[in-house]
Protein backbone atom coordinates (compact mmCIF):
# COMPACT_ATOMS: atom_id res chain seq x y z
CA UNK A 1 0.00 0.00 0.00
CA UNK A 2 1.15 3.52 -0.81
CA UNK A 3 -0.92 6.58 -0.02
CA UNK A 4 -2.44 8.48 -2.95
CA UNK A 5 -2.91 12.22 -2.70
CA UNK A 6 -6.47 13.49 -2.39
CA UNK A 7 -8.43 16.72 -2.55
CA UNK A 8 -7.90 18.94 0.52
CA UNK A 9 -4.58 17.31 1.41
CA UNK A 10 -2.05 19.73 2.88
CA UNK A 11 1.46 19.15 1.57
CA UNK A 12 4.98 20.55 1.79
CA UNK A 13 7.23 20.45 -1.27
CA UNK A 14 10.95 21.01 -0.83
CA UNK A 15 13.52 21.29 -3.61
CA UNK A 16 16.97 21.04 -2.09
CA UNK A 17 19.00 24.26 -2.28
CA UNK A 18 16.28 26.05 -4.26
CA UNK A 19 14.30 28.41 -2.06
CA UNK A 20 12.40 29.80 -5.02
CA UNK A 21 10.82 26.43 -5.82
CA UNK A 22 10.15 25.18 -2.29
CA UNK A 23 6.97 25.56 -0.26
CA UNK A 24 7.31 24.64 3.41
CA UNK A 25 9.85 22.55 5.27
CA UNK A 26 10.41 18.81 5.02
CA UNK A 27 11.50 16.70 8.00
CA UNK A 28 13.07 19.72 9.72
CA UNK A 29 15.42 20.43 6.78
CA UNK A 30 14.55 23.57 4.87
CA UNK A 31 16.18 26.28 2.86
CA UNK A 32 16.89 29.75 4.22
CA UNK A 33 14.11 31.41 2.23
CA UNK A 34 11.38 28.96 3.20
CA UNK A 35 8.73 29.74 5.77
CA UNK A 36 8.28 27.08 8.44
CA UNK A 37 4.70 25.84 8.55
CA UNK A 38 3.82 26.98 5.04
CA UNK A 39 1.90 24.46 2.97
CA UNK A 40 -0.14 23.88 -0.18
CA UNK A 41 -3.66 22.49 -0.32
CA UNK A 42 -4.79 20.17 -3.08
CA UNK A 43 -7.74 22.00 -4.65
CA UNK A 44 -11.07 20.66 -5.93
CA UNK A 45 -9.51 19.94 -9.32
CA UNK A 46 -6.74 17.90 -7.70
CA UNK A 47 -4.03 20.51 -8.32
CA UNK A 48 -1.51 22.48 -6.31
CA UNK A 49 0.00 25.73 -7.58
CA UNK A 50 3.80 25.67 -7.56
CA UNK A 51 6.35 28.46 -8.08
CA UNK A 52 7.45 28.63 -11.76
CA UNK A 53 5.40 25.52 -12.55
CA UNK A 54 1.85 26.74 -11.99
CA UNK A 55 -0.96 24.22 -11.60
CA UNK A 56 0.36 20.70 -11.05
CA UNK A 57 -2.02 17.73 -10.84
CA UNK A 58 -1.28 15.55 -7.80
CA UNK A 59 -4.62 13.90 -7.03
CA UNK A 60 -4.44 10.08 -7.16
CA UNK A 61 -0.64 10.15 -7.42
CA UNK A 62 1.51 8.41 -4.83
CA UNK A 63 4.26 10.45 -3.20
CA UNK A 64 6.79 8.51 -5.28
CA UNK A 65 4.94 9.29 -8.51
CA UNK A 66 4.51 12.98 -7.66
CA UNK A 67 8.21 13.33 -6.82
CA UNK A 68 9.24 11.63 -10.07
CA UNK A 69 6.99 13.94 -12.12
CA UNK A 70 8.31 17.04 -10.38
CA UNK A 71 11.91 15.97 -10.86
CA UNK A 72 11.33 15.78 -14.61
CA UNK A 73 9.79 19.26 -14.61
CA UNK A 74 12.56 20.78 -12.46
CA UNK A 75 15.26 19.40 -14.76
CA UNK A 76 14.49 22.43 -16.95
CA UNK A 77 16.28 24.54 -14.34
CA UNK A 78 18.23 22.13 -12.12
CA UNK A 79 20.73 19.35 -12.71
CA UNK A 80 19.69 16.27 -10.69
CA UNK A 81 16.98 17.95 -8.57
CA UNK A 82 16.33 16.56 -5.08
CA UNK A 83 12.62 16.76 -4.29
CA UNK A 84 10.81 15.82 -1.09
CA UNK A 85 7.06 15.84 -0.45
CA UNK A 86 5.31 15.44 2.88
CA UNK A 87 1.58 15.15 3.54
CA UNK A 88 0.69 17.02 6.72
CA UNK A 89 -2.86 15.81 7.32
CA UNK A 90 -2.57 12.02 7.07
CA UNK A 91 -4.57 11.31 10.20
CA UNK A 92 -7.05 8.88 11.68
CA UNK A 93 -9.63 9.34 14.42
CA UNK A 94 -10.07 6.99 17.39
CA UNK A 95 -13.33 7.36 19.30
CA UNK A 96 -15.11 5.45 22.02
CA UNK A 97 -13.54 3.26 24.70
CA UNK A 98 -9.86 4.12 24.27
CA UNK A 99 -7.69 5.42 27.08
CA UNK A 100 -6.66 8.36 24.88
CA UNK A 101 -9.17 8.82 22.04
CA UNK A 102 -8.61 11.55 19.48
CA UNK A 103 -6.90 12.31 16.18
CA UNK A 104 -3.55 10.69 15.39
CA UNK A 105 -1.11 11.68 12.65
CA UNK A 106 0.18 8.80 10.53
CA UNK A 107 3.91 9.37 10.26
CA UNK A 108 4.70 6.10 8.46
CA UNK A 109 3.57 4.88 5.07
CA UNK A 110 2.04 1.72 6.55
CA UNK A 111 0.24 1.80 9.90
CA UNK A 112 -1.56 -1.11 11.52
CA UNK A 113 -4.61 -1.20 13.75
CA UNK A 114 -2.62 -2.57 16.69
CA UNK A 115 -0.04 0.20 16.41
CA UNK A 116 -2.76 2.83 16.64
CA UNK A 117 -4.42 1.11 19.59
CA UNK A 118 -1.02 1.15 21.29
CA UNK A 119 -0.59 4.86 20.52
CA UNK A 120 -3.96 5.48 22.19
CA UNK A 121 -2.78 3.68 25.34
CA UNK A 122 -4.84 0.53 24.68
CA UNK A 123 -8.58 0.06 25.14
CA UNK A 124 -10.38 1.36 28.18
CA UNK A 125 -11.82 -1.17 30.64
CA UNK A 126 -15.33 -1.18 29.15
CA UNK A 127 -14.36 -1.58 25.47
CA UNK A 128 -16.29 -4.22 23.56
CA UNK A 129 -13.30 -5.78 21.81
CA UNK A 130 -15.53 -8.17 19.87
CA UNK A 131 -17.06 -5.35 17.85
CA UNK A 132 -14.32 -2.86 16.99
CA UNK A 133 -15.49 -0.88 13.97
CA UNK A 134 -13.43 0.72 11.22
CA UNK A 135 -15.26 3.33 9.16
CA UNK A 136 -13.59 4.06 5.83
CA UNK A 137 -14.50 6.10 2.77
CA UNK A 138 -14.51 3.90 -0.34
CA UNK A 139 -15.42 5.48 -3.69
CA UNK A 140 -17.10 8.38 -1.93
CA UNK A 141 -19.24 6.21 0.37
CA UNK A 142 -18.66 5.25 4.02
CA UNK A 143 -18.00 1.55 4.56
CA UNK A 144 -18.06 -0.14 7.96
CA UNK A 145 -15.79 -3.07 8.87
CA UNK A 146 -16.12 -4.93 12.18
CA UNK A 147 -13.18 -6.82 13.70
CA UNK A 148 -12.94 -9.05 16.76
CA UNK A 149 -9.95 -8.29 19.00
CA UNK A 150 -11.12 -10.26 22.02
CA UNK A 151 -8.83 -13.26 21.42
CA UNK A 152 -5.19 -13.70 20.40
CA UNK A 153 -6.30 -15.50 17.23
CA UNK A 154 -8.68 -12.66 16.41
CA UNK A 155 -5.94 -10.11 16.96
CA UNK A 156 -3.59 -11.96 14.60
CA UNK A 157 -6.23 -12.12 11.87
CA UNK A 158 -7.57 -8.60 12.29
CA UNK A 159 -4.35 -6.57 12.51
CA UNK A 160 -5.15 -4.74 9.30
CA UNK A 161 -3.60 -1.67 7.72
CA UNK A 162 -5.25 1.60 8.76
CA UNK A 163 -5.56 4.24 6.05
CA UNK A 164 -5.60 8.03 6.36
CA UNK A 165 -9.12 9.26 7.00
CA UNK A 166 -10.22 6.07 8.78
CA UNK A 167 -12.30 6.28 11.95
CA UNK A 168 -11.82 3.51 14.52
CA UNK A 169 -14.69 3.13 16.98
CA UNK A 170 -14.52 1.05 20.16
CA UNK A 171 -18.08 0.61 21.51
CA UNK A 172 -18.88 0.03 25.17
CA UNK A 173 -19.77 -3.31 26.71
CA UNK A 174 -23.34 -3.56 27.98
CA UNK A 175 -22.17 -3.75 31.60
CA UNK A 176 -20.87 -0.18 31.62
CA UNK A 177 -24.24 1.47 32.23
CA UNK A 178 -25.15 -1.14 34.86
CA UNK A 179 -21.88 -0.52 36.71
CA UNK A 180 -22.55 3.22 36.67
CA UNK A 181 -26.06 2.73 38.05
CA UNK A 182 -24.75 0.32 40.67
CA UNK A 183 -22.03 2.76 41.68
CA UNK A 184 -24.55 5.59 42.01
CA UNK A 185 -26.57 3.39 44.38
CA UNK A 186 -23.81 1.65 46.31
CA UNK A 187 -21.70 4.74 47.08
CA UNK A 188 -24.51 6.66 48.88
CA UNK A 189 -25.49 3.50 50.79
CA UNK A 190 -21.89 2.87 51.81
CA UNK A 191 -21.55 6.50 52.86
CA UNK A 192 -24.74 6.28 54.93
CA UNK A 193 -23.55 3.08 56.62
CA UNK A 194 -20.18 4.67 57.44
CA UNK A 195 -21.93 7.70 58.92
CA UNK A 196 -24.25 5.50 61.00
CA UNK A 197 -21.32 3.48 62.32
CA UNK A 198 -19.46 6.67 63.21
CA UNK A 199 -22.47 8.12 65.05
CA UNK A 200 -23.07 4.83 66.88
CA UNK A 201 -19.43 4.79 67.95
CA UNK A 202 -19.70 8.32 69.33
CA UNK A 203 -22.93 7.60 71.24
CA UNK A 204 -21.74 4.27 72.57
Amino acid sequence: YEYRLRNNDKINISVWDHDDLSVGSIYGIYNSGEVYGKWLMVDAAGNVTLPKVGAFKVKDLTITEAKASLKEIYKKWIVEPVVEIKVLNKEVTLIGEFKSPGKYILEKEKNTLLELIGAAGDFDFYANKKKIQIIREVDGAAKNFTVNLSTSDGIAKANITILPGDVVYAPSRSGKNWDRRAASTIVPIASAISTAVLVWGILK
